[in-house]
């Protein structure tokens, strides 16, 4: 017997887990606790150098949010990279492990009809135990 388990994130606040034994898909499991997402989180960070950095950066500027090409020139990488990272971006980035889509950062549009991103208060627990860790 083979039993595949795959995750996925809902949101920030909960992830779905997907079993599939011996080819057949079996039921989902939908899990909210936040002792189970936040390691999962900080797992997903730990993969993407950028989504790290740009997780940082928010950090290090809160509560001010910014802009793609600002938080790309501070990061020292493409706009297109930091576009992928917060948001998704097909095949490169899954928009279930985007900034966005981990509740880690949230997207305030502005009158002038920029897109600014924030670190939200769940992203700011994660970067902090991240950083107690080290």
């Amino acid at each position: 017997m083979i039993i595949h388990k795959r995750a996925t994130f809902i949101s920030g606040r909960s992830i779905c887990f997907h079993y599939q034994v011996d080819g057949m898909q079996n039921e989902d499991e939908v899990v909210t606790s936040p002792d189970i997402l936040r390691p999962l989180v900080i797992r997903s960070l730990r993969r993407s150098n950028v989504r790290k950095k740009i997780a940082e950066y928010l950090f290090d500027i809160r509560p001010n949010g910014s802009y793609t090409s600002k938080i790309a020139y501070n990061i020292k990488t493409t706009p297109t990279n930091v576009i992928g990272a917060i948001r998704g971006m097909n095949s490169r980035y899954r928009d279930d492990a985007s900034l966005i889509g981990l509740n880690i950062v949230e997207q305030v549009d502005t009158r002038k009809n920029l897109k600014v991103y924030k670190l939200t208060d769940f992203g700011k627990e994660i970067i902090v135990s991240m950083k107690n860790r080290r």
